[in-house]
């Protein structure tokens, strides 16, 4: 946006100078001419003048000291000719003085128009680059009657001069100009912009803020145009109330899942207890009660998770990535070997560290390993593998379970859906959901891709810390 606003400023700059310069510079040129055309009309109706009597005696020889003496003060050459068009007397040729020729189309059309009576005209505009001399003629009357005429060949050097030094000092105006504008406009156009630009950033990072829960610093301040500052102002008052509004949402979210889980252990405990109390009919519906009452704990547990990892706001931590693998590849073995599965880890980072939310890559293997030993059967394996690559660390598990159809990939991460292919398996849907938040915390990337061999493969990868 500057650099358009400062192409805005330098086009009516530019208009401006051209709208100003152009017809002052074009002024210049025409009051040096009318300046040149009087100061030559003016010897010219002299010489007319003197002309008079020695054309009508037949002695135009008289006339020559006049005109050699004119010619050599202001270096202009002087031709009187008769009524036929011939010469008569002319100023002596001068070196650096333009010599007259009757025969000269410009000095004929002039002395023709002479001898009919009529005086020249200043001619089209004299420009600097223009080096045709100023030809003036008049007629010599006497008694009424054309006698002759004079013509006056006068070099505009001089003029040219004066026009292109003006040219030039309107140029450097116009230039000046613009430099001013320039170091005007950019200041100016900075003040102007500096809210847009913090309105910009704070809405990035207003997005940041969402996730990670931390409020939003204020952009409204006393810079820019009373408008822009107006609405910083009012950005304000959004970003507060979108934190506000969200800060309740996970707070619920946390309270009620923390809340539940009392009242849902005692219905658990209850229904236990009735076990040996109930006749065989009742006794299924109290097995699928218990069952139940088990899923809403899971859920429960996950509705916490997610929430603490939406609300992970503060400093991350950095945390030995080997030593977190080993601790969790430790824990699930357990788990697997209870199911009859295989987990086959494979860990070359070494002594690595990541900046993470505290607890984040357990909160990570804990979900992906829980989905992968999920749906893979007895007898299969899991493949829990991690490495560094390119300043970036890279988590994969791996299952040889039924696995996603590849329309389904993109979804996988949404909360609470499921796969209709997994209805019959135990769980509510938020596992990858819980994985993303904590991966987009640290700018890292969530992949899930479908291995050959069957089953899925999700790939966490987390920029290693400084």
């Amino acid at each position: 946006m500057r650099a358009r606003l400062l192409g805005m400023v330098w086009f009516l700059v530019a208009l401006l100078v051209f709208g100003l310069g152009v017809p002052l510079a074009l002024s210049v040129a025409s009051a040096e001419q009318q300046d040149l055309f009087l100061d030559r009309l003016t010897a010219l109706n002299r010489f007319s003048s003197l002309a008079q009597q020695p054309l009508t005696d037949d002695q135009p020889e008289l006339l020559r000291g006049k005109l050699d003496r004119y010619a050599e003060v202001y270096g202009v050459s002087v031709l009187v000719v008769d009524p036929e068009q011939q010469p008569a007397v002319d100023s002596r040729a001068v070196p650096g003085r333009p010599v007259i020729s009757a025969a000269d189309p410009v000095v004929a059309t002039a002395l023709e128009a002479a001898l009919a009576g009529r005086r020249g005209s200043p001619g089209s505009l004299l420009m600097p680059w223009d080096g045709d001399p100023l030809v003036l003629a008049g007629p010599v009357l006497a008694d009424g009657e054309v006698r002759g005429a004079v013509v006056i060949v006068s070099p505009t050097d001089a003029s040219r001069e004066t026009i292109a030094l003006w040219w030039l000092a309107i140029g450097a105006g116009g230039l000046l100009a613009f430099g001013l504008a320039l170091s005007l406009a950019v200041p100016v156009i900075q003040w102007i912009l500096r809210p847009v630009r913090r309105l910009d950033e704070a809405t990035g990072d207003l997005v940041s803020a969402v996730v990670s829960g931390r409020d939003v610093d204020p952009v409204g301040d006393a810079h820019g145009p009373p408008e822009l500052r107006k609405l910083g102002r009012s950005f304000d008052r959004m970003a507060a109330s979108v934190g506000d509004t969200l800060a309740a949402q996970r707070a619920f979210v946390a309270d009620a899942s923390h809340q539940l889980r009392n009242p849902l252990t005692a219905l658990k405990l209850r229904l236990v207890n009735l076990e040996g109390h109930v006749d065989a009919a009742a006794d299924v519906h109290r097995t699928a009660a218990v069952a139940e009452s088990d899923r809403l704990n899971r859920i429960l547990d996950e509705l916490l998770a997610m929430a603490r990892a939406e609300n992970t706001g503060g400093d991350l931590v950095p945390v030995d990535v080997d030593a977190v693998v080993a601790e969790r590849a430790a824990d699930w073995r357990v788990v697997a070997d209870a199911k009859r599965t295989t987990l086959e880890v494979d860990t070359s980072v070494g002594p690595t560290r990541v900046l993470m939310p505290p607890r984040g890559i357990d909160a990570i293997l804990d979900a992906l390993l829980d989905n992968a030993l999920k749906f893979t059967g007895p007898g299969g394996a899991v493949e829990l593998s991690a490495s560094v690559d390119d300043d970036r660390v890279r988590l994969t598990v791996r299952d040889h379970g039924p696995g996603l159809r590849e329309e389904e990939l993109v979804r996988a991460t949404d909360r609470f859906w499921r796969s209709n292919s997994h209805q019959n398996v135990p769980g509510s849907g938020l596992g990858l959901a819980i994985v993303g938040k904590l991966v987009e915390r640290v700018d890292g990337e969530l992949t899930l891709s479908l291995p050959d061999g069957g089953g899925l493969a999700v790939t966490v990868e987390i920029p290693v810390a400084d």
